[in-house]
């Protein structure tokens, strides 16, 4: 047999025998070598069969360096004839055929590696061992490349050394192989290597490059195909010999040993001079890299010492030159670019610091706005006496702006100029101010992320310690629990007994938790004596867990009464049975024996130790609280944020309707006019003052007409295509937080649109410029909730708080009445106090509704009358009240941008502060008036009028009624109507505790019925799904009190519900009131209710649980009853005046106002002041809930979803305090 020695690309699985740079490995082979010159490697295959014997080869490996950039390519054809009888390929161990190599062979016929699989299982065949490598003609061959083929020159000798050794060694004895498995398994363990080994001798030869290609020639396939033909013979015949049913031949296994330390040390030896040879090489290379490093390094040098000379020589020319035109400075190089290091000279001998020894340089980048710096200057070596210092310029820099210093207070500051130098090619000043308001935008958000972690950890250790308060909370609860649950069982235990004599007992006598137990009972014995059937009502433990036992009794045998029994589980930890006897089911019960009210209870005989039980009973009871506990707070959670979110949507969708209030006039595309953004203004001149003007000019600026680009050139307007529509298009710098803009016939002017002298404004979104807070101060004598008398408390709280989560800043003015809710005045503490008027005043502060409120009490006595209105001297009182409200805010040192002032009785702030405060340290200040109702104090108001800047009334139609009032009609340039909102976290059918159920647009059916129901069921009405009609007002004339009696008497035709909640300061007409009452009652008790009081709670039920709220008001300034109904679902039934015609859109009339406004109609309405305007709008809203029940619904939904919140006015007043201001 011969050995065939193969060359083989080294593969993973296998180490190396080998230390360092292994070139070679050794493995035992079996077999016939081919030749050698047409391999890379020399492989080893081993053979085996199933049977107990079995045969090996030595194998002989030259491992080199693969490159990783360019593969060998392998050509070695698969197995195809069977092998001799008895022999089964073997696969080679620790060896792993990369799939890339894999996948290049199998892309040509016959050419491919066996892999593990294809010597893998019990197959018979053996692999045809033609194998072939093409080598590159020696010219073509790189100096590694030689170095290569002497290695694989090398390799034949050892091989055809190890060929003759290992013929004469082999002996073949009795036809079988002889035993060897021992020393091929410390054989493959020599020859394993790791494929990090492999992987590093890759890295570190570079010998096997470009040697191998895919292609072998002719006259190599020639030869190897003769090679493996003979190695089929040789194999045919020593399968004859090795047939394993022949004894008669072995294989000696010294000679085996010996072959292999042959092949080992020829291996050595061959590694030891091939890694000589590579030493050599590399020291060569690596000196040739040192040269050619040096090489450059030297150049490099050689080249800066010219640069340096050059740089020397024009720096002296120039300091030349400078000297020669007077100039004191210079810089280097002439042209300073950005990202760029400068030297810049000084001549002492010039300059104001001719006799200083230190000179440093001051100074900044982009008009001393930008990285401010301060360097010491030496003295070089130009002739005169020049100093310098070095600089680097910022790539955001524009210009450099500098003084020379002595360090101390000598200063050349060039003739007060200050020196600075020009950057080319870098940022210009709009540039610049971009990438500042950019980093101020990144700084900004930095500060947020951190502050909004800052309050999450705070809110978590906030939470932590509530969730540990809470717990021992619940601990000490379930601690009192169980002690009471303890005392009341142990009661219970002393009268439990194990039976009563001819009504009930238990088999069997003993028993425990779980046992299964019959229950007699004598059906006689009691008043079931007549039941047709009995059942069981229990459980355990004085009812612990409620219910816990039923079943149904059956017949006993027993002869001696009508007994009855039932079998049932005893529970668990029970030491009481509780038990009651019925003719039925639960819930279908009727008749009951309950022992006399007394229930029945058996004594457990056999139950678990008490003190376990009471230990465990508490832990479950603490478990029990902390859990309902959970779902308390996570149910607080969950609505807290729904609400959160649809507070937050409704504003958004109000903005957006206040965006586009004036489209028919201005709007803008996008809508939001986002910072850093180009955006297109259209303006409809058809609509204005401009209407038929030839030509349209555009003014814009921005932050209320104080951005620091100023106004920007006019813009003539182009036509948009789209009817009289123009447009002109402006960028939005990144700081602007406001649009301002107004309209021209010219560009010099001309006729002005500017919205009435108020302007036209936008807000910005995203800038990094916020909008400075405005400082406002209401002086008034009511407020919600701790003195309200009317709507005008509503509006001072409601819209301070409106403006306030506009992020301004609000305080409050107000008397001390003795007659104060100081239950409502959160941090109630003295001020300080202050003389004015002859007497001290006393000056308190309290936080009411999150608002700052100062309470003025002076010593006078004017405000302890025990009440607000009423008195002989009001007028003298609030007189007092204004000056003293004014005397606070000069002597507290208050410099407030807005003074609002409300009705007759704050009317006098306006001219007291026009007269002795404005001129006085109050300058900074601009008074705005609001007339509530101009039927009372007309006088004041007037006066008020001539002197205020700004005056507003409660709604835009009021304003229209009252204009030509003697008082308004002087003053209409400066008087406007703005309507009323409410407050929408009182006013909260989703979180108001005086309704059934919470609700919103979502449920509103739901809601509102459970509402009614209640409604019906605390007045008692009948329960009765009918149409219900609500009016909550005060009595009054100005009410219509005339046409609610009419309403009341036509709802009660129509078949409806009437409930009416309100009282009349006049006696007459609530004596009138009382009557009606009396007689309603009397005729039609069941549908209709007059509660003649003032009832909070009951208002808000009102609200919920009618379907309509009628408000016929003779007139009606603004009302807030209508925004209220709306906001639960209820329909407003309304005369149209004041405020209710500017809120209550009627469904059949006015659908094209409710576009206008961005609304839809919501309502009801009527125009005359009879009986017939209300049988119009009342007899539509009724017949509405009868014949149209799913579009009713849809109207419920829909006015639930309409915003009449202080969202919309709280824009509207910062507008016009703005306007105020100008």
């Amino acid at each position: 047999m011969e050995v065939t020695l193969q060359l083989q690309r080294p593969v993973g699985g296998s180490r190396s025998v080998f230390h360092g740079r292994g070139l070679f490995k050794i493995k035992p082979f079996i077999g016939s070598f081919s030749d050698v010159r047409k391999t890379q490697s020399l492989q080893f295959i081993s053979w085996c069969t199933e049977n107990p014997t079995r045969g090996f080869s030595h194998r002989i490996s030259a491992i080199s360096d693969f490159s990783r950039k360019r593969q060998k390519k392998f050509s070695t054809p698969r197995p195809k004839d069977s092998g001799p009888k008895g022999f089964t390929p073997k696969a080679p161990i620790g060896t792993n055929i990369p799939k890339r190599d894999q996948k290049k062979n199998g892309e040509r016929e016959g050419s491919s590696i066996p892999t593990l699989s294809e010597y893998g299982g019990p197959t018979k065949k053996t692999p045809e061992t033609k194998v072939g490598i093409e080598k590159k003609p020696v010219d073509e061959l790189s100096e590694d490349d030689k170095i290569w083929e002497e290695y694989i020159d090398e390799a034949e000798k050892v091989n055809e050394k190890v060929l003759q050794k290992s013929k004469s060694s082999q002996l073949v004895k009795n036809g079988s192989v002889g035993r060897v498995d021992e020393d091929v398994s410390m054989l493959q363990k020599k020859e394993t290597t790791s494929e990090t080994d492999i992987e590093n001798v890759r890295d570190e030869s570079a010998l096997d490059r470009n040697i191998i290609d895919d292609d072998i020639t002719g006259s190599q396939k020639k030869e190897t195909t003769s090679n493996v033909e003979n190695l089929k013979d040789e194999s045919s015949l020593e399968g004859k010999e090795l047939n394993p049913n022949n004894s008669n031949h072995i294989v000696n296994d010294e000679s085996v040993e010996t072959d292999v330390k042959a092949s080992e040390d020829a291996s050595l030896k061959l590694k030891s001079e091939m890694e000589a040879k590579l030493k050599l090489e590399m020291e060569a290379k690596l000196k040739l890299e040192m040269e050619a490093k040096l090489k450059l390094e030297m150049e490099a040098k050689l080249k800066l010492e010219m640069e340096a000379k050059l740089r020397k020589q024009e720096i002296e020319r120039l300091a030349d030159v400078s000297f020669l035109t007077g100039n004191k400075m210079f810089v280097y190089p002439q042209v300073v670019k950005p990202d760029q290091d400068i030297e810049l000279f000084l001549n002492r001998s010039l300059s104001t610091l001719s006799n200083e020894q230190d000179l440093l340089i001051l100074g900044a980048f982009n008009d001393w706005r930008w990285k401010s710096f301060t360097v010491r200057l030496n003295k070089n070596q130009l002739k005169g006496d020049w100093w310098s210092c070095h600089l680097h310029v910022p790539k955001e820099a524009y210009k450099i702006d500098f003084v020379f210093f002595n360090g101390q207070d000598v200063y050349d500051n060039n003739d007060m100029k200050d020196f600075c130098i020009t950057v080319e090619g870098g940022m210009d000043v709009f540039a610049f101010e971009d990438f500042l308001l950019e980093e101020k935008r990144l700084e900004q958000e930095n500060l947020a992320r951190e502050q909004a972690e800052r309050e999450r950890q705070e809110d978590e250790r906030r939470w932590i310690e509530a969730e540990k308060a809470a717990s021992e909370a619940d601990r000490a609860q379930a601690k009192v629990e169980t002690e009471k649950k303890r005392e009341m069982l142990q009661q219970l235990m002393k009268t439990a007994v194990r039976s009563v004599d001819n009504v009930w007992y238990i088999e069997p006598k003993e028993f425990k938790g779980e046992d299964l137990i019959r229950l007699y009972y004598n059906k006689s014995s009691g008043p079931l004596a007549h039941a047709k059937e009995l059942w069981i009502h229990g459980g355990h433990n004085n009812w612990k867990d409620g219910l816990s036992i039923v079943s149904k009794l059956d017949i006993s045998e027993r002869t001696d009464g009508d007994w009855w029994y039932a079998e049932v589980v005893v529970p668990d930890r029970a030491f009481v049975l509780d038990w009651v006897f019925a003719d039925g089911p639960p819930q279908k019960a009727i008749v009951y024996d309950n022992n006399h009210r007394q229930d029945f209870h058996a004594i457990v005989p056999q139950s678990i130790p008490e003190e376990l039980y009471w230990v465990e009973e508490e832990h479950q009871t603490y478990r029990k609280l902390q859990e309902e506990r959970r779902l308390r707070e996570e149910a607080i959670r969950v609505k807290a944020e729904k609400t959160a979110r649809m507070k937050a949507e409704t504003k958004e969708k109000t903005l957006k309707r206040f965006l586009l209030s004036r489209k028919h006039i201005v709007y803008t595309e996008p809508l939001d006019v986002q910072a850093g953004s180009t955006v297109t203004v259209f303006y409809n001149p058809a609509n204005t003052v401009l209407n038929g003007k030839s030509e349209v000019w555009f003014r814009c600026s921005f932050n209320r007409w104080t951005h620091r680009m100023g106004t920007l050139p006019p813009q003539k307007m182009l036509p948009a295509g789209n009817g009289s529509l123009v447009k002109a298009t402006v960028k939005v710098p990144l700081d602007a937080y406001m649009m301002d803009f107004v309209f021209s016939e010219r560009e010099d002017g001309g006729i002005f649109d500017n919205n009435y002298g108020m302007d036209y404004h936008l807000p910005v979104f995203g800038g990094v410029a916020k909008e400075p807070p405005m400082h406002v101060v209401h002086i008034a004598v009511e407020m919600a909730p701790i003195a309200k008398v009317g709507g005008l408390g509503d509006v001072i709280t409601s819209l301070s708080l409106a403006v306030q989560d506009l992020n301004h800043n609000v305080d409050i003015i107000f008397p001390k009445f003795d007659c104060l809710n100081f239950s409502k005045v959160k941090d109630f503490q003295y001020n300080r106090s202050y003389h004015w008027g002859g007497t001290e005043i006393k000056v308190w502060f309290g936080k009411v509704e999150g608002l700052s409120v100062y309470f003025l009490e002076p010593q006078n006595g004017f405000f302890r009358t025990g009440c607000i209105y009423g008195c002989r001297n009001d007028g003298e009182r609030f007189g007092f009240f204004c000056h003293t409200a004014l005397e606070f805010l000069l002597q507290g040192g208050f410099h407030p941008d807005i003074i609002h002032c409300h009705d007759w009785s704050s009317a006098p702030v306006t001219w007291l502060f026009k007269d002795y405060y404005m001129h006085y340290g109050l300058s900074k200040a601009r008074v705005v008036f609001t007339i509530h109702n101009l039927e009372f104090g007309v006088q004041n108001i007037g006066k008020a009028m001539g002197y205020t800047d700004k005056a507003t009334t409660v709604s835009p139609m009021y304003s229209k009624e009252v204009a030509g009032n003697p008082v308004i009609a002087p003053h209409l340039y400066k008087f406007h109507g703005i309507i009323n909102g409410i407050d929408h976290d009182i006013w909260d059918p989703y979180n108001d505790k005086f309704i059934p159920i919470s609700y919103t647009s979502e449920n509103v059916f739901e809601g509102k019925r459970a509402a009614k129901e209640a409604l019906q069921q605390r007045l008692g009405l009948k329960t009765s799904d009918l149409p219900l009609v609500g009016i909550i007002t005060r009595l009054t004339h100005q009410k219509g009190i005339h046409l609610i009696k009419h309403a009341i008497w036509r709802t009660l035709e129509r078949n409806g519900q009437v409930v009416l909640l309100g009282s009349a300061p006049d006696p007459r007409i609530q004596n009138d009131f009382v009557n009606l009452a009396n007689q309603l009652h009397s005729t039609h008790g069941d549908r209709a209710r007059l509660c003649l009081t003032y009832d909070e709670p009951l208002s808000h039920l009102i609200y919920a649980g009618a379907d309509f709220i009628l408000v016929p008001s003779i007139f009606e300034p603004c009302g807030l009853t209508q925004l209220i109904a709306m906001r639960y679902g209820s329909i407003p039934v309304v005369r149209k005046t004041g405020g209710l015609y500017d809120t209550v859109l009627d469904v059949d009339h006015d659908k094209e106002r409710a576009e206008a406004k961005g609304l839809e109609p919501n309502g009801f309405s009527f125009d005359g002041a009879d009986s017939a305007g209300v049988d119009y709008a009342l007899n539509r809203a009724i017949s509405a809930w009868y014949d149209t029940r799913d579009w009713f619904d849809s109207l419920r939904k829909r006015v639930m979803e309409q915003d009449w919140s202080w969202n919309r006015p709280a824009l509207d007043y910062m507008e016009l305090y703005h306007v105020a201001r100008k």
